[in-house]
């Protein structure tokens, strides 16, 4: 996606780069430190919005502190697609803007400088390999999202069989897929008697370090078993839990930074206030000192993934499917609305809540409240389109996950169960309850609408998706309660608003 801003006026704006810096007004939070004494220590693969929101704003306020220069980022895209993210960075010296929106219509501006590099893959790939070789580089991260981690959402094994992963196996020297990239990267390190990086994944997957280590020793161990074991036996993988809700970057973001900060920022990003990154303090060859910044290390990240997970990815997911079906846009507008506050509030409390450890310094009512205020917020139009993007890596770990152990305890699922349900509508007829279309973006689309669209024959024809679904179709109190939420939602002159109603009510 290419952001190109439209001029309302004659007025010529100051390109955003380090020499305009000093034109923006004193309350613009700007880059202080000497960004040419820097050195990209991390190197992040998959810069989208929640990485330049997330991770590189906790690396932008480190590197407010002298003696953090080395902590700097070097941004890597692998797809093609990041071409005019390139091209934008470059020419604005990688500074972006960060517009941060309060709940109660507070906004601060904010110029992020911590990225000095951006390298194209596609363009030059032996130069990717040699900046993760680089002595300099001690950290990898990656926010590639769940779909990139390369596992079967049923199993949680690796997928050999992706034609891209089949390449990278046989072409190391010429990689496609961030495994392929790492392989070759800690080969040559370790033939070169080098320390390695630490992997540290920032995507929302919980687990995410055990995720990625599991992957990569798959992949490796099928290339070289003796890097596989150096790799098993040196290379760190921490854990971590990262939250900021971040919405795509829209026309309407651009305009904002132009008539507010009197700059054209070609990419500028959005986020809400809250943020929040918990890590495993495990790392291969040091580590910045991201907990003076706000960042939390602990020995295990466990809890904390599996209350955000469970509760705030999968109220997003719960509020993006059944509210995309009525019409909803945006998550604000969904949650306003009291009956889609209520239904959410109650999967959370009486699903979800029962499954969640309590954990230190956290109270779970609060955070549930927060979480209600957050989703809430008007000033962030989160789409509900973004929300349930590729839906079919996230809903595995995100509410999948808890209906098995609702099952496994004799718990009630029925709230969760008409999730499901409205999935496999929003699957097969690809429109809401106005007949408009929805934008649907997962790489299983294809296949989830051939299973979905077999419902009309078949009740349970979605649930036969075991890759997704496991062995639910085979559980009786379960399917029971699907079929009588496929028969409402495909019923003539079907309302998911009475629908929603009714499982409340049944639930009492």
């Amino acid at each position: 996606m290419s952001m190109q801003h439209t001029q309302q006026s004659n007025v010529k704006l100051n390109p955003l780069n380090q020499q305009s810096l000093s034109t923006l007004s004193a309350d613009v939070d700007v880059p202080k430190y000497d960004r040419s004494q820097l050195t990209a220590g991390i190197v992040h693969i998959g810069v989208g919005g929640f990485h330049r929101a997330h991770q590189a704003m906790y690396v932008n306020e480190l590197l407010k502190t002298p003696g953090s220069e080395s902590w700097a980022i070097c941004g890597v895209g692998l797809l093609d697609a990041n071409r005019g993210l390139r091209d934008i960075l470059v020419k604005q010296d990688y500074l972006y803007s960060l517009t941060v929106r309060h709940p109660n219509g507070q906004i601060d501006h904010q110029v992020i400088g911590s990225m000095i590099d951006f390298l194209f893959a596609p363009e030059n790939k032996q130069q990717v390999i040699d900046k993760l070789v680089n002595p300099q580089t001690k950290i990898v991260s990656l926010t590639i999202t769940e779909g990139g981690y390369n596992f079967n959402p049923a199993t949680g094994e690796f997928d050999f069989a992706n034609p891209e992963i089949i390449h990278d196996m046989a072409n190391l020297h010429d990689p496609i897929t961030a495994f392929g990239y790492i392989t070759a990267a800690l080969m040559q390190r370790k033939a070169n008697g080098m320390k390695p990086f630490t992997i540290q994944s920032c995507d929302n997957i919980q687990h995410n370090g055990d995720m990625t280590r599991k992957m990569l020793l798959a992949f490796v161990s099928k290339i070289d078993a003796e890097l596989g074991q150096w790799i098993a036996a040196n290379v760190a993988f921490p854990n971590a839990m990262v939250d900021r809700i971040t919405p795509v970057t829209t026309k309407a973001d651009i305009e904002h930074v132009a008539n507010t900060l009197h700059i054209n920022d070609e990419w500028p990003i959005t986020c809400e206030a809250f943020t929040q990154w918990v890590i495993e303090d495990n790392f291969s060859d040091g580590r910045p000192a991201l907990d003076t910044v706000g960042a939390q290390f602990v020995s295990d990240v466990t809890p904390f993934e599996k209350m955000k997970i469970r509760l705030l990815n999968a109220g997003h997911s719960v509020l993006g499917l059944l509210g995309s079906i009525h019409g909803f846009a945006t998550i604000d507008e969904a949650v306003t609305d009291p009956l889609f506050a209520t239904y959410l509030r109650r999967f959370m409390d009486d699903e979800v809540t029962p499954l969640i450890d309590q954990l230190e310094g956290i109270d779970l009512t609060q955070y549930k409240d927060t979480l209600i205020e957050r989703f809430a917020n008007p000033n962030i139009k989160d789409s509900l389109a973004r929300i349930c993007l590729e839906s079919s890596a996230k809903l595995p770990k995100f509410i999948i996950a808890s209906i098995n152990e609702n099952i496994a305890l004799n718990r009630d699922t029925s709230l969760a169960c008409l999730v499901i349900a409205a999935w496999c509508l929003y699957s097969d007829k690809q429109v809401n309850q106005q007949g408009e279309a929805l934008d649907i973006n997962d790489q299983m689309a294809a296949k989830l609408h051939t299973f979905a669209s077999k419902t009309s024959q078949d009740p349970l024809a979605f649930l036969q998706l075991t890759d997704l679904f496991g062995d639910l179709n085979n559980q009786a109190v379960f399917c029971k309660d699907y079929r009588n939420a496929i028969a409402n939602l495909y019923g003539e002159n079907s309302n998911i608003k009475a629908i929603m109603q009714a499982r409340l009510q049944a639930k009492g």
